[in-house]
C-alpha cells in the first residue's frame, strides 16, 4: 500500500503552519482547537491551498514539490474529500450525488454503505448519519487512493454522534486507504484513528496512539485536551518509589511518576472514584470537597468534586444519591496519576 507523505510550510495570519506526517494504510486524526490549521492541511493535500514551501507525495507520485515547482492540479490528485457539512447537491438524489463523482457505479457503493433503499431520496430528506454515508460513498466513487475527512461528526447532534461514530469506524477500517481525519474532539479522534496528532498553532505537539496520548501526555495541553484533570503543584521525590505533590490549592497527592519541581498532576475522570468516606483500599490519593456539579452523559455521570472531575456509572451516582453541595471524597491511585512539567 502506498504511503502519503506530507511536509508543509505556510504563513497564516496568526502563526506559521509547519507540519510533517506520513500516513500508510491507516486512519490518522489531526485533533486540536479550532483555528489550529488542521483543515488547511487537508486542503493543501487536495490541492485547494498552495503552501509557501512543501512536498506532498503518494508513493512514488509527486503531487507537490515547491523546490522543483511541481504542483499537480486538484482534479489530477487521487483524493476523496468529505467536507464538514458534506456538501451534497440538494437537487440531486442520493444515487445522483454518488454518480456525479464519476468512476465507480453508484449501485455497488449504495449497497456497501447500506443506503440503497435511499437511492431516490434527496439530501433534505436524510438524517445526519445518512447524509454522512452518502458523502463517503460519493468520495469513494472517484476511486481515490487517499481519503480526507474534515470534521466528519461535527454536523451531528450528540445522540446521533455516538451511534454514527461506531459506524464510521467500521467503514474506515474496511476501506484500507491512507485516511486523514480532522476533528476538534479527542473522543472522536480516539474512536476513529489508530494514531492521533495533537495540533496547536500549526504544529503537531504530540503524535501517537490514543492510549499513548492519554497515558503519557507530552505537556499540560495534551493532558487537558485528552480529558485529564490538571492540578498544579510542587513535586518532590519520596521513599518507596513515590513522588509527593504539594498542591497550590492545599493538600497533597502521590504519583509513581518521577518528576520534581512545578508540575501538573494529571488524572483522568474514569480513574477517580467517589464515596462518602475515604475507602480502605490501595488508593493513596483522596480529595475531600463539596460536589460542584453533577452532569449526566449517557449512561455515565460526571461529578465535579473541588478541583477534580470524576466519571461514574449512572447507577453508582443514583445509589450514592450524589447532589451538588454535599461533601464527598474523590479517590484515585498513585499509579493512575501522571505528572507533566509546568513552565
Amino acid at each position: 500500500m502506498e504511503t502519503l507523505h506530507v511536509d508543509l510550510g505556510l504563513r497564516l495570519r496568526a502563526y506559521d503552519l509547519e507540519l510533517s506526517l506520513d500516513v500508510g494504510a491507516e486512519t490518522v486524526a489531526l485533533a486540536g482547537p479550532s483555528g489550529a490549521g488542521k483543515s488547511t492541511v487537508l486542503r493543501a493535500i487536495a490541492g485547494l491551498v498552495n503552501p509557501d514551501r512543501g512536498r506532498i507525495t503518494l508513493g512514488s507520485e509527486i503531487w507537490l514539490d515547491t523546490r522543483r515547482k511541481i504542483n499537480v492540479a486538484p482534479e489530477r490528485r487521487s483524493v476523496g474529500l468529505v467536507f464538514q457539512d458534506y456538501a451534497l447537491f440538494p437537487h440531486l438524489t442520493v444515487a445522483g450525488n454518488v454518480r456525479f463523482a464519476g468512476k465507480t457505479s453508484a449501485g455497488g457503493l449504495l449497497e456497501r454503505f447500506q443506503i440503497a433503499q435511499l437511492a431516490d431520496a434527496k439530501p433534505g430528506e436524510l438524517s445526519g448519519g445518512e447524509r454522512q454515508r452518502v458523502a463517503l460513498a460519493r468520495a469513494l466513487a472517484r476511486e481515490p487512493r487517499v481519503l480526507l475527512l474534515d470534521e466528519p461528526l461535527a454536523a451531528l447532534d450528540a445522540h446521533t454522534r455516538a451511534a454514527v461514530r461506531g459506524e464510521l469506524h467500521s467503514l474506515l477500517a474496511g476501506i484500507g486507504l491512507p485516511t486523514l481525519i480532522v476533528t476538534h474532539d479527542f473522543e472522536d479522534a480516539a474512536a476513529l484513528a489508530t494514531r492521533v496528532g495533537i495540533v496547536v498553532d500549526g504544529h503537531i505537539i504530540q503524535l501517537g496512539s490514543p492510549t499513548e496520548l492519554v497515558n503519557a501526555p507530552a505537556n499540560p495541553f495534551v493532558a487537558s485536551f485528552t480529558g485529564g484533570n490538571l492540578i498544579p503543584g510542587i513535586a518532590s521525590r519520596r521513599e518507596r518509589g513515590l513522588t509527593e505533590i504539594v498542591l497550590e490549592t492545599g493538600g497533597f497527592l502521590y504519583s509513581t511518576d518521577e518528576l520534581e519541581g512545578h508540575v501538573g498532576v494529571v488524572v483522568h475522570p474514569w480513574e477517580v472514584s467517589v464515596a462518602r468516606e475515604a475507602p480502605a483500599d490501595s488508593a493513596l490519593n483522596h480529595v475531600r470537597a463539596p460536589i460542584v456539579a453533577v452532569t449526566p452523559t449517557g449512561n455515565r455521570v460526571r461529578i465535579r468534586v473541588g478541583p477534580l472531575t470524576a466519571e461514574v456509572t449512572a447507577a453508582s451516582a443514583e445509589r450514592l444519591g450524589l447532589r451538588p453541595g454535599e461533601v464527598v471524597v474523590a479517590s484515585f491511585k498513585a499509579t493512575a496519576t501522571r505528572l507533566v512539567p509546568l513552565a
